[in-house]
C-alpha cells in the first residue's frame, strides 16, 4: 500500500544561492514553466511533477544529480542546450561524444550531465 498514493504530485527540491539567477536558468534556458512563486521559492512544472527551487545563501551543490529528464532524442536536447550556452559536464572514466553524451557499451542507454548556475548537476537520459 502506498503511503502517499498515486494521486500525490511528486516534488523535487533544488537549493540555490541566487534566486533570480536560478529562475532565469530554469525558466528561460531550460524552458520550464513557472507554476507559482512565494516569498521562499519558485515552483516549476516538470511534466506532471513539480520542482521547487529555494535560495539558501550558503548552499553547496552535491556531486550527484538533483533532477533529470528521460528524453527521446538526447543529442537534439544536448545540441539545443549547448546553443543556449549550457556546457555539458564530462566525468573521468565516462567517455563522451562531441556533444558531451555518454553511451553505454551496449548502446541502449545514453546520459548527459550539466550543472545549473549553482553547480547542481542535472541529468538527461535516453533509453
Amino acid at each position: 500500500m502506498s503511503v502517499v498514493g498515486n494521486s500525490a504530485t511528486p516534488m523535487a527540491f533544488v537549493y540555490v544561492t541566487d534566486r533570480a539567477r536560478s529562475l532565469a536558468f530554469y525558466r528561460d534556458t531550460l524552458g520550464l514553466t513557472l507554476k507559482s512563486e512565494d516569498p521562499y521559492g519558485d515552483i516549476f512544472d516538470l511534466g506532471g511533477a513539480r520542482m521547487r527551487t529555494t535560495a539558501i545563501p550558503d548552499h553547496h551543490a552535491s556531486q550527484h544529480p538533483v533532477v533529470g529528464w528521460n528524453v527521446t532524442d538526447i543529442e537534439a536536447v544536448a545540441r539545443t542546450l549547448l546553443d543556449r550556452g549550457v556546457a555539458m559536464t564530462r566525468f573521468p572514466g565516462m567517455p563522451t561524444d562531441e556533444l558531451g553524451v555518454w553511451s553505454s557499451p551496449d548502446g541502449k542507454s545514453k546520459l548527459a550531465f550539466f550543472a545549473d548556475p549553482d553547480g547542481n548537476f542535472v541529468c538527461l537520459s535516453e533509453g
